[in-house]
């Protein structure tokens, strides 16, 4: 018998219970009409993921639970449809009842990470997530007690099991669900996106089925919440580990997959995007949902004629629409008009509302305001911050007026080693590019420049692409003045702080001990601004955010040899 499967790739909010069941009940209305048998819903569907310490709060659960016990009355309408949603599940302690306070401090016992079937109306069966990922992101530790017991159910004469997200990337619960008499293994996930994380899920999955022989439907989260970007890319492999069918990444939708017996029967495979492209698309999609699930009315970006002010104006435009999006360049004495001309340039492709204020002025009055402090000194970083501490200013006075949120413009090699201002180009709601190396910036503005997936081509002219990069806060000024080339700036941090590599590896992989010292160490007296930034979104395995855990205050030297 022919088993039709509908993988719901949705994008949810954390906390909107109403919302995301709706979302929930719309994929089962498609799903019932195309004769699916069966929809499966990612991973915390129902309260979006992840609820980091919301999941502390008893009123959370019991939220959950009436969203639950709501979404199966609504399902029943689709009869013959059964449906998996993933979702927090609390057993309630028989003596206080769901007013009893979540103990912290101490390991879980009764709160979970859950998926539930639902068929005809009725929760039929739930299953409780064994493996809890406590590494980079993840801290489910802190918040789920495991049960070991597997979750197995009969469909069309099919045995199917149920696993959730990083249950699969261990070998104990799909075998556990095997023993348990599973044909067919169903995962519920909600994976982040990081460079190169789809080749990873597909190694892993196929290792379990290795190890089983099952065949395995994978269904991603997609959208973003906060700094983590959900790809969806959900897909299906035979007992082979051959790939049958596979979502689009990125986008939300409903797939489906036919199952003949336990052989899933081959479908559509979206086509991969490029790694320069997964990068714009996961950028454009932590814009919109950022700006668009806050409530934010529109962005406002100060545009430099710089190549990282260029690549976040482009994003926003790709994610807001132009007519949401706000341009202002604020000149000073050292801005080329190469700078301005370009920023012209560009906010004209683009079609944004462009301004200019020029800073000249309230830069002159500050130096007359400090000029008895300051007598007898030379100028240096001082009067540059101060520029860049105007512009902030003047950023943050027009998204209070207008409320439309400021998108900062540093990449991830300025936040490194703090070659950024704090309270100036720091200054902001979201860092669109935090973790962006300053060489991933231009391969990023090449592929947009290239690609027609966003209507016009270009939109980043060619002599930003081609200039050498400068803060233009002084005379001639070049970022490589103070820094090393970003090619080796670039490769140190990534080895440093992306791959934990000791110095004396850096050193042997071809780096020069003083770029080595260097590098590292401004990594690590910069760590005080980068608890001062704002967050921003994660592309790579380890960003400067909730997965970097680095003391401000440290005397520990970390020897080259």
């Amino acid at each position: 018998m022919k088993t039709r499967i509908a993988l719901a790739q949705i994008n949810v909010t954390v906390g909107d219970f109403a919302g995301n069941a709706a979302k929930i009940v719309e994929a089962a209305r498609e799903a019932h009409r195309e004769g699916a048998k069966l929809l499966i819903a990612p991973e915390l569907a129902l309260s979006g993921y992840p609820p980091e310490d919301l999941l502390l709060r008893p009123a959370f659960y019991r939220a959950s639970a009436e969203a639950l016990a709501t979404l199966a009355a609504q399902l029943k309408a689709f009869a013959g449809l059964s449906v998996i949603v993933g979702h927090p599940h609390r057993d309630y302690p028989e003596s206080a009842g769901s007013n009893a306070p979540i103990q912290r401090g101490l390991p879980p016992t009764d709160t979970f990470n859950a998926a539930s079937l639902i068929v005809d109306g009725d929760i039929v069966g739930t299953y409780l997530k064994q493996d809890l990922p406590n590494t980079e992101v993840f801290d489910e530790k802190r918040y789920f007690a495991s049960d070991p017991k597997p979750f197995v159910f009969d469909l069309d004469g099919v045995r199917y099991g149920v696993v959730i997200c990083e249950d699969a990337w261990h070998a104990s619960a799909a075998q556990l669900a095997k023993a348990a008499g599973a044909q067919v293994l169903l995962i519920p996930n909600g994976s982040p996106f990081h460079l190169n994380k789809e080749s990873v899920r597909f190694d892993i999955l196929r290792a379990r089925i290795r190890e089983t022989g099952m065949p395995m439907v994978y269904v991603n989260l997609v959208g973003a919440q906060d700094e983590l970007i959900f790809d969806g890319g959900s897909f299906v492999l035979d007992a082979n580990g051959e790939l049958v069918t596979k979502m689009a990444q990125f986008d939300e939708g409903i797939g489906y997959v036919e199952f003949d017996g336990t052989t899933p029967v081959h479908a559509g495979i979206a086509p991969e995007l490029p790694l320069e492209g997964q990068v714009y698309r996961a950028l454009v999609v932590g814009v919109r949902d950022y700006i668009g699930k806050n409530g934010f009315p529109g962005a406002i970006i100060g545009l430099s004629g710089g190549v990282d002010s260029a690549l976040v104006l482009a994003v926003a435009c790709d994610a807001l629409g132009a007519e949401r999006v706000r341009a202002v360049m604020m000149p000073s004495r050292y801005t080329a008009g190469i700078s301005t001309t370009d920023a012209r340039d560009m906010a004209q492709r683009v079609g944004v509302k462009y301004d200019e204020i020029a800073i000249a002025p309230m830069f002159e009055a500050f130096r007359g305001a400090l000029a008895e402090e300051f007598k007898d000194r030379p100028e240096d970083a001082t009067e540059e911050n101060i520029q860049a501490r105007i512009r902030g200013t003047l950023l943050m006075a027009l998204s209070n007026k207008f409320g439309s949120l400021v998108l900062t413009t540093g990449n991830k090699s300025e936040m490194a080693v703090g070659y950024c201002t704090l309270y100036g180009d720091m200054a902001g709601g979201f860092a669109v590019i935090k973790d962006i190396a300053k060489t991933l910036v231009y391969k990023v503005c090449h592929y947009r420049n290239q690609t027609d997936a966003y209507g016009r081509r270009d939109v980043i002219p060619e002599r930003i692409l081609t200039r050498a990069p400068s803060a233009e806060l002084r005379e001639n000024q070049t970022d490589q003045d103070s820094l090393p080339p970003y090619e080796v700036l670039d490769a140190i941090m990534r080895m440093y702080m992306e791959e934990d590599r000791s110095l004396a590896e850096i050193v042997a992989a071809g780096y020069s001990a003083d770029d080595v010292k260097r590098v590292t160490r401004l990594i690590k007296i910069n760590e005080y601004k980068r608890r001062q930034a704002p967050i921003g979104i994660r592309v790579t395995h380890r960003a400067f955010g909730r997965d970097w855990r680095y003391p401000i205050t440290s005397r520990f030297t970390e020897p080259l040899a």
